[in-house]
């Protein structure tokens, strides 16, 4: 796990030395092992090393052994043994070192942009080939690894953080406001865009190619998810299945050098991880946990079940109102505003656990893969009864309802759900407000430079496009493409990237997707539950309470804490001169949420994402 850095001069002249070293300097986080610079010609390379796979010879940027490929690579491949037997099978390839690194550099040579279909593992990497002529920028399947690009004349900057971007002082830090409109909308922003207008995201399972001389630039999509379910296997068909690719997915991701630990929450997909990784290990997992003092949100009971279950080495932290403290470092690290608050722990747990060990294994990924979110199976509820149900004749009697009735009238708002199509109503249950909302909170010059605001007709292209015609299976994809890689992926590279600490996620190992994607959505949602398939594989191996308790979510008790311990400082930021000066938000509406939480109804959401969007104009705008 690492970070890199990188500089195209498309005129010709030598790339930027100092910018280089700049660039690659400010994402030491990523990297405190080793630091790595590569010029030749227009191009150069810059790398952050943390040590994972052989410690002693895998300094980066690395030459192949010609010297004719260079690469900077963040990410592990976990089958770069295969694919290197492989390749001294077929000849021609001699290796110099026992790393993942040198793998893709080899596999490159032997089947070009093809290779990318090859590698098992989280990735994004450069890589220069001089030969041709050419620079490639590579992403996994599902972006859990992240890459970033601007192009400014004759200027070509790419990075795994957008910080090192902006250490080029001439990149522009102009707003590109339907990012911010999304991001007030859903929480975060969405590749390809980011926040600063000139700055790109390169999507998830993508490439682009750039050729300096020509200055030609595209991007290719390599991989998507199918979900083509297959009904002719028996459920203990599937369940086998599902056994070994659970246990190959977690034995693959635990290769290292180093110690490997793991996240526990004490929910289902955590638990699953740390009970496979006992049985094939002969020492104690280390487990890590977090808790709160709110009840509602506390888990450490169940964390600690599994963990005295399989006799873990366990470590657990309470996370306080005072917890507040790592906002600036978050908004930092974050480079874009970023409206998850469970961040906040996640930095915390990624913190006690980069004390003992330097790769953990998370449980990321199980809700999408197994249809585990309650917004699931209350979408898939409606699109029974409105959809192709009793009530499909009544639906756009909803709608027309909800547009009769004065706005803000107590129940308009669900009847405007109702009345919406399918993929719409799925797409206002994850907003963080409606489109009527955000032009309230936006400020004059925001709304006029805000054409329009996301809506749930970029889900229906998204899932029309990829011929997905189960429903549950459709929601899996649009979540998949959207909130798995833009929020909860995002979170878990920059709070343990922060840290120094590499994360894994098993349950997003793309031969284990694959798999659950040929799967009949019936074995992950039935009778209003989720994850019922994963339960009968798991029910030997977990606490039946475990398997049983209803989902909690890895959340943080904002409602209380912006009554209580965190009120003032909230009122401090949002209602400050220095924000209404800024001009984003509309103070007034600001001032009516705040009122609203106090007085009883919950506002706690949508009042974090504007104190970290106003946190972030602080350190990034101003």
């Amino acid at each position: 796990m690492c970070g890199l850095a990188g500089y195209a001069d498309l005129s010709g002249r030598p790339a930027d030395l100092a910018l280089l070293a700049r660039m690659t300097a400010v994402l030491a986080h990523r990297g405190p092992d080793g630091e790595g610079l590569h010029l030749e010609g227009p191009v150069g390379l810059g790398h952050r090393r943390l040590a994972i796979i052989d410690l002693a010879t895998g300094t980066q940027p690395m030459a192949s052994a010609d010297g004719r490929l260079w690469i900077a690579f963040n990410g592990e491949i976990y089958n770069f043994r295969e694919l290197r037997s492989e390749l001294e099978r077929r000849g021609g390839w001699f290796f110099r070192t026992s790393s993942d690194t040198e793998v893709i550099l080899a596999a490159y040579d032997a089947w070009g942009t093809a290779c990318l279909r090859r590698l098992r593992g989280m990735f994004a990497f450069a890589l220069w080939d001089a030969p041709q002529r050419r620079l490639l920028l590579a992403r996994d399947r599902v972006g859990i690894k992240p890459l970033v690009y601007a192009r400014l004349g004759d200027r070509f900057l790419f990075a795994s953080e957008i910080k090192a971007i902006l250490e080029d002082r001439t990149v522009p830090h102009d707003l590109d406001w339907e990012a911010l409109g999304e991001y007030l909308t859903l929480g975060y922003v969405s590749a390809p865009r980011t926040i600063f207008r000139a700055i790109r995201k390169l999507p998830p399972a993508s490439y682009l190619l750039l050729d300096p001389d020509s200055g030609r630039q595209s991007v290719h999509r390599y991989w998507d998810l199918q979900f083509r379910p297959d009904t002719r296997r028996s459920a203990d068909e599937w369940m086998e299945g599902l056994r070994h690719h659970l246990v190959d997915a977690v034995e693959s991701h635990l290769v290292a050098d180093v110690p490997v630990g793991a996240f526990l929450s004490g929910g289902m997909d955590s638990s699953t991880v740390v009970a496979l990784m006992a049985r094939t290990q002969d020492r104690p997992v280390r487990t890590f946990s977090i808790g709160f003092d709110h009840a509602d949100f506390d888990e450490l009971a169940w964390a600690r079940e599994v963990a005295r279950r399989y006799s873990t080495d366990h470590y657990e932290m309470v996370v306080k109102p005072d917890a507040m403290e790592a906002l600036p470092r978050l908004v930092w690290q974050f480079d874009e505003p970023f409206a998850d608050s469970s961040a906040l722990p996640t930095y915390y747990v990624a913190k006690i656990t980069r004390e003992h060990v330097t790769v953990a294994l998370s449980g990321d990924g199980g809700d999408e893969n197994f249809a585990g979110y309650r917004r699931y199976a209350r979408a898939a509820a409606l699109h029974r009864t409105l959809d192709v149900g009793p009530g499909r004749s009544i639906r756009p009697l909803l709608a027309v309802a909800s547009r009769l009735l004065p706005r803000g009238v107590r129940g308009q708002g669900y009847l405007d759900l109702l009345g919406a199509p399918a993929l719409e109503r799925y797409f206002r249950m994850v907003a963080l407000q409606t489109r009527a909302g955000l032009d309230a909170l936006l400020g004059p010059e925001a709304r006029r430079h805000l054409p329009a605001a996301p809506d749930g007709t970029r889900f229906q292209r998204m899932v029309a496009a990829a011929h997905v015609d189960d429903f549950v299976s459709a929601l899996q994809y649009v979540d998949v493409h959207t909130y798995l890689p833009e929020d909860i992926l995002t979170k878990v590279d920059r709070t343990s990237m922060l840290v120094a600490l590499e994360a894994r996620v098993p349950l997003l190992d793309h031969v284990l997707m694959e798999y659950l994607a040929t799967m009949p959505s019936s074995l992950k949602l039935r009778d209003g539950q989720g994850k019922y398939i994963l339960k009968r594989v798991m029910a030997q191996a977990l606490p039946a309470g475990v398997l049983e308790r209803p989902k909690m979510g890895f959340g943080v008790p904002l409602g209380a804490w912006f009554r209580g311990e965190v009120r003032d400082y909230a009122r401090d930021v949002l209602l400050s001169r220095r924000t209404a000066e800024r001009g984003l938000l509309n103070p007034l509406e600001v001032h009516r949420l705040l009122a609203e939480h106090a007085a009883g109804r919950d506002r706690s959401a949508l009042i974090w994402a504007l104190l970290c969007l106003e946190e972030w104009a602080r350190r990034w705008l101003d």
